[in-house]
């Protein structure tokens, strides 16, 4: 309890820092006049592209991260892209060259994931799922954008090795033995990278990024930086199926956008990080992705991507992964401000080396009503007898899990524009009846928690 003690007081000293220096440069709020009354989406339409360059300017220039002339909400997670109507929960500070924006998410909680006792492999624990992120953008001339970005996460120390309990999950090891029925801890620098863009005109901008650790483009942005799964503080079980690639030490990607379309492509380091969350792994440059992505109106964020990756288990070194993914994320803003509704779809497959293919779908969405939110994820996922560490038991085979999720929060106070919530969440498994006497007849995992993140940004 020490420990997440202090973990609330370094993000609320983070917190007030970054508000003391946000305060002293608050951009100036638009004329009444600016927004007709009669349309009340009409503040959300000024988000297109000029509109929302005219804004940057207004607010320090805080564009796109990989662009001069795309919106600031279009930012997801490395280079990828989400809806123009995304909100931005942040704080932000800067003038007409240089701005910060600052953001992250932590969630106090207890979490039991079998708590009717059905079978042998529930676990609970109090924990607490963290990250924290920083990013610079940098005008370089008329054309030129430089972008610094740093991302931390204090889940080993809080956590310990093993992460936390997470039913039917699997991925990475510690102490040398596979991690079943856990979510991993995230390294400490999860994220440490830094891009240029060149704007060609309005229409056409070519960008290079680099990480150390990064994220090469495979996927949609990963569900930490989704706002369809902003109240849940679970990683989804098809992760390394679809995401978990979002901690590469070592990336290097090239890109081109024309218009509302993105090509790109990454080379990138194919093992995933070891078991010393605090170090910097060996660079390899040996696996490679491209990604596609679509925008076609501001609710929508289309992508198709695919990765081929060198060796990315250290369990299973002459094993490689082609890993494939398609995802679609929709957002939509409500009536009142401050609330949305946000959803994703993620399919992800992965063929490996040996001949074995499986599919991960996920499907989240997020109703924001001001103050109050309900959410959901649906995950279906195949997990292999090797994955959940049960070949003496059943031989070579695979299992298909679905997973249903449903949950409550409710925002109780916003002090220094940081948000203070409550929440709860349940969970029911459906997995094939061979795998009952181990983790019960269709068992149910909760939790409940404290959320500590920034407020919506206006």
């Amino acid at each position: 309890m020490k420990q997440l003690a202090g973990l609330t007081l370094l993000f609320s000293a983070f917190t007030i820092s970054a508000f003391a220096q946000h305060e002293h440069h608050l951009p100036q709020p638009a004329k009444k006049d600016t927004v007709p009354a009669h349309d009340p989406h009409a503040g959300h339409r000024m988000q297109d592209s000029s509109a929302m360059q005219h804004e940057g300017h207004k607010m320090g220039n805080m564009t796109h991260a990989y662009s001069l002339n795309l919106p600031m909400s279009r930012n997801g997670s490395g280079t990828a892209w989400l809806p123009d109507n995304s909100p931005m929960y942040m704080y932000m500070t800067g003038n007409d060259r240089t701005n910060f924006m600052f953001h992250g998410n932590v969630f106090l909680r207890y979490t039991s994931t079998d708590f009717t006792a059905k079978g042998s492999r529930g676990a609970a624990k109090f924990d607490a799922p963290n990250w924290l992120m920083g990013m610079m953008n940098h005008r370089v001339g008329k054309k030129g954008l430089f972008n610094a970005t740093v991302m931390l996460s204090f889940d080993k120390l809080i956590m310990g090795g093993e992460g936390y309990p997470l039913l039917y999950q699997s991925g990475e090891t510690w102490e040398g033995r596979p991690l079943v029925d856990r979510q991993h801890p995230h390294d400490l620098f999860a994220a440490l990278s830094i891009g240029y863009t060149h704007a060609i005109n309005k229409d056409m901008d070519v960008f290079a990024y680099f990480g150390y650790p990064g994220e090469p483009s495979i996927s949609a942005p990963v569900f930490m930086h989704r706002v369809s799964a902003m109240n849940n503080p679970d990683a989804p079980l098809g992760h390394h199926w679809q995401d978990a690639t979002h901690i590469t030490f070592g990336v290097g990607t090239l890109g081109f956008r024309y218009k509302q379309v993105k090509a790109e492509f990454s080379s990138f380091t194919g093992r995933e990080p070891d078991e010393d969350r605090y170090n910097f792994d060996k660079p390899k440059f040996d696996s490679y992705a491209y990604r596609v992505s679509y925008n076609p109106s501001r609710q929508w964020a289309l992508q198709f991507s695919q990765a081929f990756v060198k060796s990315p288990e250290a369990g299973e070194p002459d094993e490689d992964v082609t890993r494939t993914t398609a995802s679609a994320i929709h957002t939509v803003p409500l009536r009142k401000h401050g609330s949305f509704i946000a959803s994703s779809a993620v399919w992800g497959l992965n063929s490996k080396s040996d001949g074995h293919r499986e599919h991960a779908f996920l499907a989240e969405s997020n109703l924001q009503l001001q103050k109050n939110a309900v959410y959901g994820r649906y995950e279906f996922v195949e997990k292999s007898t090797h994955e959940l560490q049960l070949e003496d038991k059943f031989g070579e085979d695979k299992f298909g899990v679905h997973a249903f999720t449903l949950g409550y929060a409710r925002t109780l106070a916003t002090v220094w524009k940081t948000n203070l919530a409550i929440g709860a969440q349940g969970t029911v498994h459906f997995a094939n009846t061979a795998l009952d006497g181990l983790y019960g007849k269709q068992p149910l995992s909760g939790q409940v928690y404290l959320r500590i993140s920034p407020a919506m940004h206006r």
